[in-house]
């Protein structure tokens, strides 16, 4: 979906004709604010911060600029089979994300990218690198793990980019990612992004970056969290938040929704009960293998499945613009993993509901996160499966129940049969089904921005 016509197009910002004409063919034809902001000084070859919130359209902000200075830039060497340009990302999930997007955007270029992050065999990726490669996209350790046994050339690099810096930081990637940079001892482009600009992201910004332009998407005042993601928090109770969940997920206008636990058990447990009330759920935990993983992703992407349920470490290579809903079925740990959660949603001018079910015992480590992202909302309101808020505040229909349908199978699920929700160890909400006292039903109160 194209960004507001109020933005330059690629065309005009001096983007080379074969990379607009890809992107025009996705629907992509004008910028958005980061992307407006950061091309042409990258195109220009001088090394940049670009700040900006999750979903705000960094993945091409550097990568058009890449692109057309690997495919057509008098100072970036004629492409021949080496690596010209290297994109560091903190989880395999965003590595295949960005590489995807990276080479429907080389479509009509003679530029070759590949993907490269463990997981998989080392055979085919050093297989990748031998046949030749433009551009390489990859995790830190792989990487790093190439380069030291030869098979990863970094001495024809002549753009890096590391995104997500501080996700790198907080995954303990520092230590990989500084190994890197000191191996490119050449002159070269440095592009990093991140969504905060943490202390140590400066401190490896001003030792490695020469004299880098810092490009704000927004003022430097403004929300940590898209204004156009509606927040609703209230309290649940550990028991109840399956069936509280299953009314939330027959919302009116849900589509693709993201469910957030904290432990793998947890994700697991819910997926589980889920499909057993009938729904159509992947699921994306470290419990799983990488193929696992990569089939429940792909099957969210392309509209197999509309309710994909994650820890975080799962889902941060999770880039996609048409999600429609965020639930928060645990309370995450602290305010950035609650801003990258609901940063999933209400992405590239799309709108977006966000839900935290705050449990009973989670109260204060909600009260940190509100004070810190400044909601104004310290103690959340208790509410229940069946309570008219509820309904009011998530335009849920007044017949929606508990079950939908027949159990299914969970892709990327722990068991071959989906669970008796009754039994489902993440609590079943026993006791809150049935009648409902619809007539009861007063006005909802609403969490806005």
């Amino acid at each position: 979906m194209s960004a507001p016509n109020s933005h330059p197009s690629f065309t005009q910002l001096g983007v080379a004709v074969e990379l607009t004409d890809a992107l025009a063919a996705q629907g992509i034809t004008h910028t958005f604010a980061i992307q407006e902001l950061t091309l042409p000084i990258a195109l220009d070859g001088r090394d940049l911060i670009g700040q900006a919130r999750t979903g705000m359209g960094k993945t091409l902000g550097f990568g058009v600029p890449l692109l057309d200075r690997v495919f057509d830039s008098a100072d970036v060497e004629e492409l021949d089979g080496t690596p010209r340009a290297l994109v560091v990302v903190p989880t395999r999930e965003l590595a295949q994300q960005v590489g995807d997007d990276l080479v429907r955007a080389a479509k009509l270029t003679p530029v070759r990218v590949t993907t490269i992050y463990g997981g998989h065999p080392f055979e085919d990726q050093v297989q990748a690198l031998a046949r030749g490669v433009d551009v390489v996209v990859g995790t830190p350790g792989r990487l790093l793990d190439l380069f030291k046994r030869g098979n990863l050339a970094l001495d024809r690099v002549a753009i890096l980019v590391l995104d997500e810096a501080d996700e790198m930081l907080d995954l303990g990637f520092f230590p990989d990612i500084e190994k890197i940079l000191q191996a490119l001892t050449h002159e070269h482009q440095t592009m990093l992004f991140s969504a905060t600009m943490p202390g140590p992201v400066l401190t490896l910004a001003r030792t490695f970056m020469t004299q880098p332009v810092h490009i704000r998407a927004e003022d430097v005042g403004a929300s940590q969290t898209h204004a156009s993601t509606k927040q609703v928090i209230f309290q649940a109770h550990r028991m109840d938040k399956p069936a509280v969940t299953a009314r939330i997920l027959q919302a009116r206008g849900r589509g693709k929704t993201i469910i957030f636990a904290r432990t793998k058990r947890t994700a697991a447990e819910l997926a589980d009960d889920l499909a057993a009330r009938g729904f159509s759920v992947a699921a994306v935990h470290g419990d799983l293998g990488q193929a696992a993983r990569e089939t429940s992703l792909n099957a969210f992407r392309t509209g197999r499945v509309e309710i994909l349920v994650a820890t975080d470490v799962a889902a941060r290579g999770i880039d996609i613009d048409d999600v429609t809903h965020v639930i928060n079925y645990q309370t995450p740990d602290d305010p950035m993993t609650y801003v990258h959660r609901i940063g999933r949603t209400g992405r590239a001018g799309h709108s977006g509901t966000a839900v935290t079910l705050v449990g009973y015992d989670e109260v204060t480590k909600w009260s940190l996160i509100n004070e810190e992202i400044g909601l104004d909302l310290p103690v959340p309101p208790q509410w229940f499966s069946t309570s008219p808020e509820l309904y009011e505040a998530l335009d849920i229909p007044e017949d929606a129940t508990e079950e939908i349908g027949p159990a299914r199978k969970v892709i990327g699920g722990t068991r071959d049969r989906a669970r008796n929700p009754r039994t489902a160890g993440s609590g079943s909400g026993r006791g809150t089904g049935g009648a409902r006292g619809r007539s009861s039903r007063g006005r909802g109160r609403r969490r806005g921005d």
